[in-house]
């Protein structure tokens, strides 16, 4: 049966650990598995994409398999082919594909259509991939998942929400706080959600944060950043945390506004490691979907 990977609803607890450990071998190793090996892997980005474009297409690589990437305004998606063709033609030339867009309902067409997996990149409402990364960077920093306390401050967004599916399957105790207007939307997943980020940060191992203006937020960057300006990541709010207590952040980050610079580039974060485990995570993901 073919398997996806939309929101990380798709995988049990145990499959979770299993998953993460073979991440963690994986890094230590890079070029061990050959799981790819003659596969092509498409890789179609509708949103601009940094760690995403490098750590899909150097772990495929490392995987043996080819990274086939389809950029805007490359496929016949874009002068009016229904994702229904696109996911029938992707089928007969690919063994899977990888999809950054902004409806989240394009990505499970095309599960619901093709007959190859299917993983997201990232969507409006869901960035799983991102999610598993994290996972990994917090099971380095303290050794374990299990009844770690990950506060997440700022915009209610798609990454929040990948947090809260992820943190729910690995019993991590996730508490969100945002400002009035801001809040995640839709069901929880187990996430406490709450105003005040000192509430969310007390007793905290990390503290996590993402951009206060995302794409197709420009119009009311004004807005947000006035709104989100008391929920920003610095050494004082990471004071209130548990001792050891880590910053987190799935970049790119714009210190001064989400975090401070202090922050972002000082000895108190894993963000780089993070940025790094996307690659680990997701070979370990792929090899998943596609072995």
């Amino acid at each position: 049966m073919t398997r996806h990977f939309l929101t990380g609803e798709e995988l049990n607890p145990s499959e979770l650990e299993v998953l993460l450990q073979r991440a963690a071998e994986l890094k230590s190793d890079p070029r061990s598995s050959r799981a790819l090996d003659g596969q092509v892997i498409a890789l179609l980005f509708e949103r601009p994409s940094t760690r995403t474009r490098l750590s899909f297409e150097a772990g495929v690589v490392e995987l043996g398999g080819h990274p086939m990437i389809l950029r805007p305004g490359e496929l016949q998606l874009e002068r009016g082919e229904s994702v229904k063709d696109t996911a029938l033609v992707l089928s007969r030339h690919a063994q899977a594909v990888g999809v950054r867009t902004g409806p989240h309902a394009t990505v499970q067409e095309l599960a619901a259509e093709g007959s190859i997996p299917v993983f997201n990149m990232l969507t409006e409402e869901h960035h799983p991939v991102q999610a598993l990364a994290d996972l990994q960077t917090l099971r380095e920093a303290f050794g374990r998942l299990e009844d770690l306390k990950l506060a997440y401050v700022g915009d209610g967004n798609n990454v929040a929400r990948s947090l809260a599916i992820a943190g729910a399957l690995a019993g991590i105790e996730v508490v969100i706080a945002s400002p009035e207007g801001y809040e995640l939307q839709g069901a929880a997943h187990g996430a406490r959600l709450v105003r005040d980020p000192a509430e969310a940060i007390e007793g905290a191992h990390a503290i996590y944060t993402d951009v206060w203006v995302s794409m197709g937020d420009e119009e009311t960057a004004g807005e947000r950043r006035s709104a989100l300006a008391p929920y920003r990541i610095d050494d004082a709010l990471l004071d209130r945390a548990a001792d050891g207590a880590i910053a987190l952040h799935c970049l790119p980050a714009h210190p001064g506004e989400e975090i401070t610079a202090e922050v972002l580039y000082g000895e108190r974060q894993r963000i780089w490691d993070q940025a790094e485990n996307r690659r680990h995570a997701q070979k370990a993901l792929l090899e998943l979907l596609c072995g």
